[in-house]
């Protein structure tokens, strides 16, 4: 039997005897309640309204609807919960939670909505350092990348005696032609190659930058930035680099040695190289064929190259064995043998970087920090921003709310799915704003937690000790 359906219901059938139908008549509702989590992680490290102080406003105040504090929050809040493009504000803007999240529940016209459409939104990604007749809100590039390295340092109360930054660079697939795009040979595509710096899973810089370019360019200028501002605050903290071969250049290994940073760089091998521990691969083929497991052998040797490099420079061997073939792997490193042997540095330092590539599909598949479709870098990068800031707030939520319980390791699109995406009804009285949201939400538990944690971090920033 065909479901019967009018204007005001719908019938699906009978379930033991009793109508089932539905209808959107329950008035007031969102399906992103959990989002006030993310109110309580900004209101815990002022993310917002220290990005929004990024910007100058050159708009005439007494015609303005959206402050920049609110379309900056607007945005961030809206790539946390999932929403990528600027079509979506459309809807969101009457939702009631991007309202309370962004602290303004009317507009003061009766033509507007609580917070902005992707029209002026799309006015703000195309923000300039400099305001124009045509662009009224300026952005300040270095106060931008300055925070990311501040919010990074005040999220421990005390200072680490060594942090490691991973370097990466990666793809960023383009479909349009958009400003400064560039067939790269290596990932086979028409792409931006933006740089990722990161510490643990703190994200300190996202730069973005052509692909016709080394890998390693620009990496000397975005650290000595970073690691400044670090000292800075940290002027006694031991600082090591590591990255992959792209990297294992003359200018970025130099800088490190001038400026007591340690640095353990991947090594693309060669001939001579692989020549240099010809006996360990055989030995490690001797091992292998008799155990018939994989077999490695580790070698300990000064090399230098014959024009690129200044120096003699460290450099550790993996020469395995595996699947019946030689699988020989170099990296080269500042470190001393006292302290770090071969194997560990290898083993447990080096091959821990494969960490970040999880923070990069994070940033990039969770946040959509390849969004990069506007016709401009310039766009490009502040969309680039937009999702770095939507990472770090999603960041804070899991390390300050989520600590212990069993989302503290969770992806940020897992936490969206389990903790931000609930439904919920929405009773507004004159006293207060209800969000009703279900008794029977399987994350309740951890989701009441993390309010009572971040409340509690929010009090320790407003009356520091």
């Amino acid at each position: 039997m065909q479901p019967q359906c009018s204007a005001e219901q719908f019938d699906f059938g009978i379930v033991e005897g009793r109508a089932l139908v539905a209808a959107f008549d329950a008035g007031l509702v969102t399906s992103d309640a959990g989002a006030l989590l993310l109110g309580a992680t900004d209101r815990a490290i002022d993310l917002i309204g220290r990005f929004a102080g990024c910007f100058r406003d050159w708009r005439c105040a007494e015609l303005i609807e959206h402050e920049v504090v609110t379309l900056v929050g607007q945005r961030v809040f809206a790539i946390a919960l999932g929403y990528e493009d600027l079509n979506d504000h459309d809807d969101l803007r009457h939702d009631p939670v991007m309202a309370a999240l962004s602290g303004k529940l009317a507009a003061r016209r009766k033509d507007c909505a609580p917070v902005a459409g992707k029209s002026t939104l799309n006015r703000l990604e195309l923000s300039r350092a400099e305001p124009t007749r045509y662009h009224k809100i300026a952005y300040d590039q270095d106060a931008i990348e300055a925070l990311a390295v501040d919010l990074f340092v005040e999220a421990h109360e005390r200072a680490p005696k060594q942090i490691i930054l991973d370097l990466d660079a990666t793809d960023d697939p383009l479909h349009g032609d958009q400003e400064g795009r560039f067939f790269h040979g290596y990932y086979d595509c028409y792409c931006y190659l933006p740089l990722y710096v990161f510490c643990g899973r703190h994200l300190l810089a996202a730069k973005l930058r052509r692909s016709n370019i080394d890998g390693s360019a620009g990496s000397v200028e975005e650290v000595a930035r970073i690691i400044a501002r670090i000292r800075r605050r940290w002027p006694l903290v031991r600082i090591m680099l590591r990255a992959d071969s792209g990297f294992a250049r003359e200018e970025p290994m130099a800088w490190c040695e001038a400026n007591q940073v340690d640095y353990v760089f991947g090594l693309a091998r060669n001939a001579r190289l692989v020549a240099e521990i010809a006996p360990e691969l055989a030995a490690a083929k001797a091992a292998a064929q008799e155990s018939g497991q994989p077999a490695r052998r580790f070698k300990d040797f000064k090399w230098i190259t014959h024009k690129s490099w200044s120096r003699p420079r460290r450099v550790i061997a993996k020469a395995e064995w595996t699947q019946n073939e030689a699988n020989p792997r170099f990296i080269v490193t500042s470190l001393t043998r006292s302290e770090a042997p071969p194997r560990h540095l290898y083993e447990d330092i080096y091959c821990a970087r494969g960490e970040m590539e999880n923070r990069i599909k994070e940033c990039q598949l969770d946040l959509y920090a390849d969004r990069t479709s506007a016709a401009t870098m310039r766009a490009n990068q502040l969309r680039l921003w937009f999702a770095s800031m939507a990472y770090i707030l999603l960041c804070a939520l899991r390390r300050i709310g989520l600590a212990g319980t069993k989302f503290a390791d969770a992806t940020c699109g897992t936490i969206r799915l389990k903790l931000l995406k609930v439904g919920a009804l929405v009773r507004i009285s004159v006293r207060r704003i209800k969000f009703a949201m279900a008794s029977a939400c399987p994350a309740a538990d951890d989701w009441a937690r993390a309010v009572i944690r971040l409340a509690a971090a929010a009090n320790a920033r407003a009356s520091p000790a």
